[in-house]
């Protein structure tokens, strides 16, 4: 049988392909040992699905699993994001919230998160308990599990995470200062799941992909501007303030100002710690992983606050959130979690976040970058990912290991970082990072210095120097 193994954010697979009704029971046969082992007496799991091909199927896959080994399941109604089957477990202190979900992976695909009874990934440690568990059959009849059965026996239970989500957002925001602020605002669920719970939340919003397509129109749903042009040219065409992104499951942002231009998460991470500390007087440790600007020390250093890097994937970030005083976590990628919310990436919280600050200032997104700009300097981002052969990505990756490149073109290397990966550090704040994707066949490369334009320069210059 195919071994299965948990990413840097759960287990993803080609639908069909590994991702089949067997191996989504196998590891559902894990997840229920495991949590009777871990919370004796009678665990409870929230168990929800995204809008991807066949999401019914493979969460009723996983109840009937649930079920047969004794653990009642509270099953999302519907189409969910991550973020609340999160807040759903944290909400029912459940042994463990199970979303179906490819987060921004390409339509083809399929996975399988785990959530813990914090509201945020499971911890590394604890996945790799689960993924210990998987049997190489599940040995079930689970065609004979009835459902209904389950239901009336008080061992499935229907919920509403939909709206336990949306009065979460109502009580936590004010959305009537977002309403009478003037600002039209445009949101783009990329067809994901946070398709239905934004025209809740804010109805006069403008609205793009807000429908179910399990396809995605053949696009990947990460937010990052190639996959978001239309969104851009919409925004450019009328007089929208700000456009809000999210990907498949709603927990990854992307951000567009006024005049279109997308704006990346190493902004909106010092965005929102501007906002929280020097608006609202929050106070709280910074957590970030390896591929974030240092541009997030300088302004930690300008709050007098603490700051820790972490390895790439939301979990490592999750795992310091919840046994310390966190006032962010956030990731290169789009996956942001703050202070007064669960230990999760959240896109539509980030936005609504932005959204507020923007209102109780009564200052546009430009003016406010230009405030995080006076704190820490103005700088441009950018990252390619290659898709190359399996051999040069692991000849480039041995090389950085040996330490065989000093320069990239006229860019010379004064210092290497390796927590996660390889961040050439050059003169003037400029950076370069090199990273074998741990979910994809691609290597990533990010950039940073003062221009986009030279930003993108470090790129090229870095493609001719490792021959892709």
């Amino acid at each position: 049988m195919t071994k299965i193994k948990f990413g840097t954010d759960g287990w993803r697979a080609i639908i069909a392909e590994e991702f089949t009704v067997d191996n989504v029971a196998r590891v559902s046969v894990a997840v229920a040992q495991w949590v009777k082992q871990a919370y004796p007496g009678t665990p409870n799991i929230v168990l929800g699905h995204d809008c991807r091909f066949a999401g019914e199927l493979f969460a009723q896959t996983a109840a009937k699993v649930f079920i047969n080994e004794g653990v009642k399941v509270y099953l999302a109604k519907g189409i969910v994001s991550t973020p609340m089957i999160s807040l759903g477990a944290f909400e029912r202190k459940s042994a463990m919230g199970v979303v179906l979900t490819a987060s921004h992976n390409p339509p083809s695909y399929n996975g399988y998160k785990l959530k813990g009874i914090h509201g945020g990934p499971l911890i590394p440690s604890k996945v790799q308990e689960v993924e210990d568990l998987i049997p190489e059959q599940h040995g079930l009849d689970l065609a004979s599990i009835d459902l209904s059965k389950a239901e009336r026996d008080g061992l499935l239970e229907y919920v509403d995470l939909e709206t336990m989500y949306v009065k979460h957002v109502q009580s936590n925001f004010d959305l009537q200062a977002i309403r009478s602020s003037g600002l039209r605002l445009g949101y783009d669920a990329m067809y994901g799941a946070g398709f239905r719970v934004m025209p809740r939340i804010l109805p006069e919003v403008t609205l793009l992909h807000c429908e179910h397509n399990p396809s995605f129109h053949g696009q990947a749903p990460e937010p990052i501007h190639k996959n978001l042009i239309e969104f851009s040219e919409l925004i450019k065409s009328s007089d929208i303030a700000c456009g809000l992104a999210t990907d498949g499951d709603a927990d990854r942002i992307g951000l567009y100002d006024a005049k279109g231009d997308f704006i990346d998460s190493h902004h909106i991470i010092l965005l929102l710690i501007h906002y929280l500390v020097n608006y609202k007087k929050f106070t709280g440790k910074v957590v970030v992983a390896f591929s974030a600007t240092p541009k997030v020390k300088k302004m930690c250093e300008h709050y007098g606050l603490e700051y820790q890097v972490t390895k790439i994937g939301f979990k490592y970030i999750a795992e310091i959130m919840i046994s310390e005083d966190v006032l962010l976590g956030g990731e290169e990628s789009g996956g942001i979690a703050i202070k007064g919310h669960i230990p999760e990436r959240d896109g539509i919280w980030m936005g609504l976040t932005i959204w507020e600050f923007m209102a109780k200032s009564g200052k546009s997104l430009d003016d406010l970058i230009n405030e995080v700009y006076s704190i820490v300097g103005p700088f441009k981002y950018e990252r390619n990912d290659l898709h190359i052969s399996e051999a040069l990505k692991q000849e480039v990756l041995s090389k950085c290991k040996a330490g065989a490149f000093d320069s990239f073109g006229d860019y010379t290397v004064r210092r290497v970082e390796t927590i996660d990966g390889f961040k050439f550090h050059f003169d003037n704040d400029q950076w370069l990072m090199i990273r074998a994707s741990g979910t994809e066949p691609v290597l990533r490369c990010y950039a940073e210095s003062d221009t986009l334009e030279n930003a993108r320069r470090i790129l090229a210059a870095c493609q001719r120097t490792i021959g892709a």
